[in-house]
C-alpha cells in the first residue's frame, strides 16, 4: 500500500467520521433521551470543567488503553476515532442554530434519521480497514474475556453498566434511550442491506502494518 494511498484512507476515515458524529448530534437533538456512552459523556460533562466533546475524547483514549491491556489490535482508524468523534459531535451541537425539539414524535424522527447517518458514516470509515472504534474493541475484547457468553449478552451487559454511571451523574435517560439501545443495530443492518456492505468480510490493518508501510 502506498504513502499516498494510506493518507487518503485517513482523510476517508476523517469524513466518515464526520458523517457518523452528524448523526450523533441528531439523536442528541431529538432531546428524547440519550444512547448509554452519550449518556456517560453527558453525565461527565455534567461535573466536570470539560464539555461533552472533550468528555467523551478522553473517555475513548482510556477505552483505548484498555484495549490495549485486554490485547486487542488498534489501528490508526481507531486512534482518530478516538481523537475526532466527541469533537466533531460537539462542534455540530454548538453550531446548530435551532431551538430544542419538544415533541416526542419529531423527535423519534430525527432519532432514527441520525441512525442512518451513523451507519453510513461508519461505512465510509470502516471501509478503509484500518480497525474498529475503541468501544467497539472494548466489546471484542470483553467477550474474548468470557467465550461461553453471547456477545449479545456482553454488550448488552457493558451498556447497562455505562448507563448506570451515566445516569448516576446525571446524564439524560429516556424512551430515546431504549430506542438507542435497540434500534440503532437494527437501522445499521438495514441501510447495510440496502448497500451490500458486509463489515465481517472486512480485513483490518493495524498500527504496525500501516508503519511500516508508512516507512517502506
Amino acid at each position: 500500500m502506498s504513502k499516498k494511498k494510506i493518507l487518503l484512507q485517513w482523510l476517508q476515515i476523517a469524513a466518515g467520521l464526520f458523517v457518523f458524529s452528524f448523526g450523533v448530534h441528531l439523536t442528541i437533538f431529538a432531546n428524547i433521551g440519550l444512547a448509554p456512552w452519550d449518556c456517560l459523556g453527558m453525565g461527565i460533562a455534567a461535573h466536570t470543567p470539560l464539555n461533552y466533546g472533550l468528555s467523551m475524547t478522553c473517555m475513548a483514549l482510556v477505552i483505548v488503553g484498555i484495549d490495549l491491556l485486554l490485547g486487542e489490535r488498534i489501528g490508526f482508524g481507531t486512534l482518530i476515532d478516538a481523537l475526532l468523534t466527541g469533537n466533531f459531535v460537539q462542534l455540530f451541537n454548538s453550531l446548530n442554530p435551532l431551538p430544542l425539539n419538544k415533541s416526542l414524535w419529531l423527535g423519534i424522527v430525527i432519532m432514527l434519521t441520525g441512525f442512518v447517518f451513523m451507519a453510513v458514516g461508519m461505512w465510509i470509515y470502516m471501509a478503509c480497514e484500518q480497525c474498529c472504534g475503541p468501544r467497539d474493541a472494548l466489546l471484542i475484547g470483553l467477550g474474548k474475556r468470557v467465550p461461553k457468553v453471547p456477545i449479545g449478552v456482553v454488550e448488552i451487559a457493558l451498556w447497562a453498566v455505562v448507563l448506570a454511571a451515566g445516569f448516576a451523574l446525571g446524564g439524560p435517560v429516556g424512551i430515546g434511550t431504549v430506542i438507542s439501545t435497540l434500534g440503532a443495530g437494527a437501522v445499521m443492518q438495514a441501510v447495510y442491506h440496502l448497500i451490500r456492505f458486509e463489515p465481517r468480510k472486512l480485513r483490518h490493518r493495524d498500527v504496525r502494518e500501516i508503519a511500516k508501510a508508512l516507512v517502506s
